[in-house]
């Protein structure tokens, strides 16, 4: 991967950066993104990054105004990209509607709970910026994407009549995949087509007796998202699929085993249900309940052992940041390039938020009997959490993003993490404190990771963001200013989207919606229920502790096969962990995905378009992301408004088979005809 893209900006360009038109369209476009990542983290667990789309948006609309620059579309990319990153907070805050603490999601308290959060994420990632950008020899494959895509598109640079071509192009495979993605979604809604295909079966007596099953979600969305995610991170969600479907729930399910674990007084979620239980039942009931848990310790292995290699660009990045602000204050006029926002402002924009989240945490603590009597304890120690957990996830999280994107970025496991150590803290506060563990213990602690866990997305987006304004000589402290603008514009739209897809849909657990068709948010159903489980001192650390186990033997695997291959080939732990924790109808979609994105790479390879293919695919994943997922918020919105629980519905309920053979069929022509017609675009440019 190469430093620069192919043209770097013109040097003697009019420098236009920081507007307010493009601070404006910025959060036009978060709030889109948003929306659709709010959706999307909510049905499967992913959220994808924003920041090509939005690039090639700004430039098609910018190139209206005849001084637009690069610099400029970059703030809007920078805008709208945070934006959209901040919607992973959904991987938290439904758990306290999960928990019975919310019946909905406050406004106010939502939205600063995403601004403090988010902007601590900016501050606490900018000293990392010189180590884990400018001196870090890390990929950043989204950052250099679209850095490539902005520098072939907007004025200010090199352009050629093809650049030209290109970004006209690009922004018409983003609206076709939107529109194709949100017509097949539509026709599912419609009950034209099935949604998913699954198959469970109970294994014969030689392999077990267990159960287990198979299937895949029809829908573009996860077609587009494993596109994004590449065919290594695909590969090893596979190997997860694999260990969690084809060993654990067999096993686990298995009369032999569980005759086992009874005999022996270990609990087992599979006794628990009626005799002669199905094969789905069975296996589903084992795999949410059990195996997931084991996919939570691998991701907290993977992430500490992260931590662990970041010790050093850690210091390295405080020292360079603090080295800077004296250079500064000695007189030093710094290179435009390397200004930050000055470590002071940093330092007085980082007390500011924790003296916010000290009155949120104060004002639960007041208002909860419970919690009253040890107000000052629980802000202190809360404070303390913020600030040590906090940027410790902020550098796990950026140094990920540059390692393996943003999209591919498991913040979530990080999450899994920060709770764990949160509610262990929650012991300890409740040790002291002569507290009861009742359900006001178990919201705070998710209000105390759902801050955390806005620091780790807005890290993990931010430093992506900076890498690209790197390559195209943006400045940095304009950059940062616009990251805090996208993280007040995605904040405010967060609790609107969550209200609406609650009312229409509801959360595992929590009241049900007019639709009664419970968005399974697998991170934030599993997030709360550690914090339930360890506060509540019925935790499967037994689990846990055999994940974690398995995520030590990952690690190994990954360096073995890393250094057997020179670095060729990869597991990546973090990505296995997924596998073990996403249903496995999401898994396989991705899978499939990240293979038909890897063939057409392959595909156009070697021909005179390649670059400009690969863009093109880039584009056509994210327009099948945001269509399918603006779709189901628009249909969340009809059924609030009209009381219909299927507002689109052509066909009685019942048609399961034809449906699911339809789907199947059209599913894989239009995946063909977008994939061929893109090609045959890019060819054209």
């Amino acid at each position: 991967m190469t430093d620069m893209p192919a043209s770097a900006p013109v040097s003697g360009a009019k420098r236009i950066e920081l507007t307010l038109r493009a601070l404006v369209l910025g959060c036009l476009l978060a709030v889109v993104f948003t929306a659709a990542n709010t959706y999307l983290g909510l049905k499967v667990g992913l959220t994808f990054a924003s920041a090509i789309p939005a690039a090639v948006i700004s430039m098609a609309i910018l190139r209206m105004f005849k001084d637009s620059t690069i610099w400029e579309n970059m703030t809007v990319q920078t805008v709208a990209s945070v934006g959209g990153a901040m919607s992973s907070i959904i991987f938290v805050l439904p758990g306290l509607v999960m928990v019975g603490w919310w019946l909905e999601f406050p406004f106010w308290e939502s939205v600063l709970i995403c601004v403090f959060g988010g902007i601590l994420g900016v501050t606490f990632s900018i000293p990392l910026r010189r180590a884990l950008v400018v001196e870090a020899n890390l990929p950043y494959p989204e950052g250099v994407a679209a850095a490539e895509v902005l520098t072939v598109g907007s004025r200010g640079a090199e352009q050629t009549e093809s650049a030209v071509r290109e970004n006209a192009s690009g922004l018409w495979v983003v609206i076709t995949g939107a529109v194709v993605s949100a017509g097949y979604a539509l026709l599912v809604a419609g009950r034209v087509f099935a949604g998913e295909a699954a198959k469970f079966i109970k294994l014969p007596a030689a392999l077990g007796g267990g159960a287990t099953g198979m299937g895949f979600g029809m829908q573009f969305a996860l077609l587009g998202a494993g596109h994004l995610i590449g065919l290594a991170v695909g590969l090893a969600q596979l190997f997860g699929l694999i260990l969690a479907w084809g060993i654990a729930v067999p096993i686990l399910t298995s009369p032999d085993t569980i005759a086992w674990l009874t005999a022996n007084g270990i609990p087992s979620i599979a006794t628990t249900l009626e005799p002669g239980a199905g094969a789905e039942e069975l296996a589903g009931t084992v795999w949410s309940r059990e195996v997931r848990f084991m996919g939570a310790g691998v991701i907290g292995v993977a992430a500490i052992w992260t931590l662990i290699k970041l010790a050093g660009p850690l210091i390295g990045g405080l020292t360079s940041a603090l080295a800077a602000n004296r250079r500064r204050q000695g007189g030093e006029v710094l290179d435009r390039t390397e200004q930050d926002i000055p470590i002071n402002i940093v330092a007085g924009l980082s007390v500011a938020c924790l003296i916010g989240i000290g009155f949120i945490l104060a004002w639960f603590a007041n208002s909860n009997p419970t919690l009253a009597g040890s107000t000052a304890l629980l802000v202190g120690g809360g404070l303390i959490y913020v600030v040590f957990i906090g940027f410790a996830v902020a550098a796990i999280c950026g140094y990920m993003a540059g390692l393996i994107g943003s999209s591919n970025s498991p913040v979530s496991g990080v999450g899994i993490l920060a709770v764990v150590i949160a509610s262990v803290l929650m012991l300890g506060v409740l040790a002291l404190a002569g507290l009861p563990a009742d359900p006001s213990v178990v919201a705070f602690a998710l209000i105390v990771t759902a801050i955390v866990f806005a620091v780790a997305v807005i890290a993990n987006d931010n430093l992506q963001d900076l890498k690209t304004g790197q390559l195209v000589q943006a400045t940095p402290w304009r950059q940062q200013t616009a990251l805090i603008v996208g993280v007040i514009a995605g904040a405010i739209v967060i609790p609107l989207i969550l209200n609406l897809l609650n009312k229409a849909f509801g959360f595992e657990g929590g009241p049900v919606g007019i639709a009664d068709e419970p968005l399974a948010a697998p991170q934030a159903t599993l997030i709360s229920a550690l914090a339930r489980g360890v506060i509540g001192g019925d935790l499967r650390w037994d689990l846990i502790g055999l994940g974690a186990v398995i995520g030590v033997v990952i690690i190994v695997l990954d360096a073995v096969l890393s250094g057997a291959t020179k670095g060729k080939m990869k597991l990546p732990p973090l990505a296995v962990g997924i596998g073990f924790y996403l249903p496995a109808a999401v898994t396989t979609m991705l899978v499939i995905g990240a293979i038909c994105g890897w063939f057409y790479d392959k595909a156009i390879k070697n021909t005179r378009f390649a670059d400009v293919g690969r863009r093109m695919g880039v584009l056509l994943a994210s327009g099948l992301i945001v269509g399918e997922s603006l779709f189901l918020v628009m249909t969340a919105g009809v059924i609030v408004s009209t009381g219909n629980d299927a507002p689109f519905a052509m066909l009685p309920e019942g048609s399961t088979w034809p449906a699911m053979l339809a789907g199947i069929a059209a599913f894989v022509v239009l995946t063909l005809m977008l994939y061929g017609w893109v090609r045959n675009r890019s060819a054209k440019v």
